[in-house]
């Protein structure tokens, strides 16, 4: 009885007590333009060139490979002011004009961290998901980092063609990897995520259901209990589950977060944990990834190539608020002064400009 009565106060905190967006914020979160690139533009720091000519971008980089010396400021240019589209073409056309592989060219002409920015940027987006979550099975003492990062932010189109690029270019499935490198609750929520069947936002609060899932989640406290969590994670769409994480601390006292702290260990706990942080805001999410990489002794440049890179074109405005937000420094900045070597240009070319 008084289980139901806690159960029932919780559920009239939701209806009465709840704080949130304001209601401008919500109706805006729920017209259909606002995820609408066309109409509003992107949030990435990359976009298409509008000036766009494949012949004269050629003719600049076979110059700029094959002329007295390298010129890699003409190769850091070109690339990192075209998107993964023309660029792929700008390879196609390369090949069919010189009979050569502009990606293996430019790995001749280069070394070293850049010669690894400018080959990310040649592949498709996809394959280069599918090599670093490949790596990241293989190759990693902690493939939760990686492989949350890669599985819990892509959508669900780039997640398929990245798992068909993983079978194909490995000759394995990534679900096989996953079963034979993890174990345990890290091998559930990542076999989970790779399924890609998170729930879209229809636009309508289901209460019922929130209730349910809080409740879920307070009773996972046993030994075998586990699978709450993963399925409430990986199948709740995030607006949801970002209502979900409110009412869980209104009715524990509690962050999900710190629960997740006391009834996960290892591996396991890295990984709910960043998929939490995915799940309330994905920019802060890479924002922090991106400041934790420039914080070790030598900037981890496959960090901040890969993110950098694969959030060129989507959200990268946003990653750079959130930096700044958080850490008192624009991304900017912090990549200028961090990093060192011939790659520096080209990352920051991707981050594109200083946030006063």
């Amino acid at each position: 009885m008084e289980g139901r009565d806690r159960a029932s106060s919780c559920t009239m905190s939701v209806t009465s007590g709840m704080t949130g967006p304001s209601l401008t914020q919500e109706i805006l979160g729920h017209l259909g333009l606002a995820n609408k690139t066309a109409a509003w533009g992107t949030l990435g720091t990359l976009r298409t060139f509008l000036s766009f000519s494949v012949d004269k971008d050629v003719q600049r980089l076979l110059r700029a490979i094959a002329g007295q010396g390298v010129d890699q400021t003409t190769i850091v240019e070109v690339l990192t002011n075209r998107s993964r589209e023309q660029r792929q073409l700008i390879s196609r056309a390369f090949q069919e004009r010189t009979q050569q592989d502009l990606l293996k060219s430019l790995q001749a002409a280069l070394s070293g961290n850049l010669e690894r920015v400018v080959v990310a940027l040649m592949q498709p987006a996809a394959r280069l998901d599918a090599q670093e979550l490949r790596a990241a099975l293989k190759g990693s003492s902690s493939p939760e980092d990686v492989a949350v990062e890669i599985l819990a932010t892509r959508a669900p189109p780039r997640l398929r063609e990245c798992l068909a690029v993983y079978k194909h270019d490995f000759q394995v499935e990534a679900e096989e990897d996953m079963r034979s490198e993890t174990s345990g609750i890290l091998q559930d929520l990542l076999l989970a995520l790779a399924k890609g069947d998170r729930d879209s936002y229809s636009g309508i609060i289901d209460y019922n259901l929130e209730e349910q899932d809080v409740q879920a989640l307070r009773q996972a406290e046993e030994p075998g209990t586990e699978g709450a969590w993963v399925l409430i994670l990986t199948q709740r769409n995030p607006e949801h589950l970002v209502r979900v994480f409110g009412q869980y601390q209104r009715c524990t006292g509690q962050q999900l977060e710190e629960a997740v702290q006391n009834r996960f260990h290892g591996d396991a706990q890295v990984a709910l944990l960043s998929l939490a942080s995915v799940i309330r805001n994905t920019p802060r999410y890479f924002a922090a990834k991106l400041y934790q990489a420039l914080q070790e002794t030598e900037p981890n440049d496959q960090v901040l190539t890969r993110i950098l890179i694969s959030r060129s074109e989507t959200d990268l405005l946003s990653i750079r608020a959130e930096f700044k937000k958080k850490f008192g420094k624009s991304l900017y900045s912090s990549v200028q002064d961090g990093v060192k070597g011939d790659c520096r240009s080209a990352l920051l070319a991707l981050c594109r400009a200083e946030d006063i």
